[in-house]
């Protein structure tokens, strides 16, 4: 029996037994609304993306070509387009994600106005931004549902039981846009204590996955922008375990924590960690740091702090703002060291900020660390920050460089030039970028590659697009040519944006209520009508 049917009958019988009272509750209608409401509860979604995102990195492992994807989204609107697309365009959900940046957040969302990257924006944004993504998948999911009550009620009007078995089947085979979201946490915006309060009422809003950085919280910087200050590693991993004990008392069992280093572009720190033994892990922190030999008082000035290291006096290097700064060499070792320490005490993934996407740089830095622990596996910003043209027309070169072939054609400094966008390196630097998810997936352990902050640029590109033509000669031609007609041609279910908002949902639901008296706004004098 479909799993539709079943609830039907079952709520059938529930009215049946309240003896008249409820004779003006429709079973069926209310079939449709628990059908249309699936996930009651952000704990619900919580769980059940949760258990999507274990099955995938499961299936990561056996098969690296089973890597996942996420675009990162400002607003709940943009992440229902991006979903309602995907099943469009892609047939299925399975391993596309959706990515919540702090920088957007921070850029689009907070009260202040736009804000640096710095974890000054509103704490109560992010999980604000949780919910309102999923309350527009939601939407997204009723929506489709409609349709497909809206396609039953047909078949059933015209007699079509083939038709109309078909259409159960549909329902009940339904692929929800309640998809995993990674959410960025930052670095926890204050102690550990501030960290696991606000871990605890993002996962309350749906969130499966939080990932959190090892800077200072109050001295956070944008992964690629320069001033980064990382913590000791006991630091962070406390605000590890404070994410876990957050999953873990909601009962979210399998709930997921990335690890972000940014050790490799980070060179500073604000606090030197207590060594109890050589080797320890405070003692390889220390180690990193630029230092001069000690061998009399003479050779310390007021205020200056001295370690013990192997057994020799140091002065670390401590600038006028009073932070100290690592050795410039040290940044991947540091890197190596973050990474098996954190997923050694509780993180599930890694995330590596890097100042260029690079295979062979990242998988250097995986190979060592999966030396230690096997299943190592990373989220990776394909970051807007990167130069991707220039970044690997300069890769190509230099690889056809090394195999001595004739370059006299380009200048390497120069590739960025509109010049070479129809050469020979220019179409092969392309092919390398097409590839680069995938390649990277094989050979450097991503299992999920992310965009931090696409919308936002496709959101300034495409206004940009509209302004200059509409406020230009095309006018509304603009509008038309390049929006409208480009929905229609494409079946952009946004084209139609009454029913995208809800206004057949609506109207569903006064027919449910008030029955032939419902005053429903889908009448033949709607305008929504014109798009077939």
């Amino acid at each position: 029996m479909s799993i539709y049917q079943s609830d039907l009958d079952a709520l059938k019988r529930l009215c049946r037994e309240q003896e008249g009272r409820w004779d003006n509750i429709n079973p069926e209608s209310v079939a449709r609304m628990r059908a249309q409401n699936r996930f009651r509860t952000g704990l619900d979604i919580a769980r059940y993306t949760a258990s999507i995102m274990r099955r995938d990195m499961h299936e990561y492992d056996r098969d690296p070509s089973r890597y996942t994807q996420s675009l990162g989204c400002w607003h709940g609107f943009i992440g229902q387009q991006k979903m309602i697309s995907i099943k469009k365009h892609h047939g299925t959900t399975q391993g596309r994600y959706l990515y919540l940046s702090g920088w957007m957040i921070a850029a689009l969302r907070s009260e202040f106005g736009p804000l640096p990257d710095q974890s000054m924006h509103e704490k109560t944004a992010v999980p604000a931004l949780i919910e309102e993504l999923y309350t527009f998948l939601r939407q997204a999911d009723a929506r489709e549902l409609t349709h497909l009550f809206r396609e039953l009620d047909q078949a059933r009007k015209q007699g079509n039981e083939v038709a109309a078995r078909g259409v159960l089947e549909k329902i009940d085979n339904f692929e929800t846009h309640v998809v995993p979201i990674i959410a960025d946490i930052d670095a926890g915006f204050g102690n550990e204590e501030a960290t696991y309060l606000l871990a605890k009422k993002m996962i309350e809003a749906g969130a499966c996955c939080i990932q959190l950085e090892n800077q200072v919280s109050d001295a956070k910087q944008c992964g690629h922008q320069d001033g980064k200050v990382t913590v000791p590693h006991e630091d962070f991993v406390a605000k590890i375990n404070a994410v876990r004990h957050a999953f873990l008392e909601l009962g979210v069992d399998d709930g997921v924590i990335v690890a972000r280093t940014d050790s490799l572009g980070a060179g500073l720190t604000q606090k030197l960690p207590v060594s109890k033994e050589p080797g320890d892990l405070a003692h390889q922190y220390n180690s990193f740091l630029y230092t001069v030999p000690i061998c009399s008082a003479d050779d310390l000035d007021e205020g200056d702090s001295v370690i013990k290291l192997d057994g020799d006096l140091r002065k670390p290097l401590r600038l006028a703002n009073g932070l100290y700064r690592f050795r410039s060499d040290t940044g991947e070792d540091r890197v190596v060291l973050d990474c098996i320490n954190a997923l050694q005490n509780g993180a599930d993934l890694l995330w590596i900020e890097t100042e260029k996407p690079h295979i062979g740089q990242i998988a250097g830095m995986v190979d060592r660390i999966r030396a230690v622990v096997p299943d190592a596996k990373l989220v990776y910003n394909n970051s807007p920050s990167f130069n991707w043209t220039l970044n690997f027309r300069q890769q190509v070169f230099d690889r056809w460089e090394s195999e001595g072939r004739d370059l006299s054609a380009y200048d390497r400094a120069q590739l960025m030039s509109a010049e070479y966008d129809d050469s020979e390196l220019a179409a092969e630097a392309d092919r390398w970028v097409q590839n680069f998810q995938r390649d990277a997936s094989r050979e450097a352990g991503v299992f999920h590659h992310l965009i931090t902050l696409p919308t936002y640029h496709t959101a300034a590109l495409s206004t940009d697009e509209l302004a200059q033509g509409y406020f230009g000669e095309a006018g509304m031609l603009a509008y038309v040519a390049g929006v409208q007609r480009q929905e229609i041609r494409r079946g952009m279910a946004s084209v139609k944006h009454q029913d995208m908002a809800g206004s057949n949902i609506g109207d569903d639901h006064k027919e449910y209520f008030s029955g032939a008296a419902a005053l429903k706004a889908g009448g033949t004098h709607n305008t929504m009508n014109q798009f077939g």
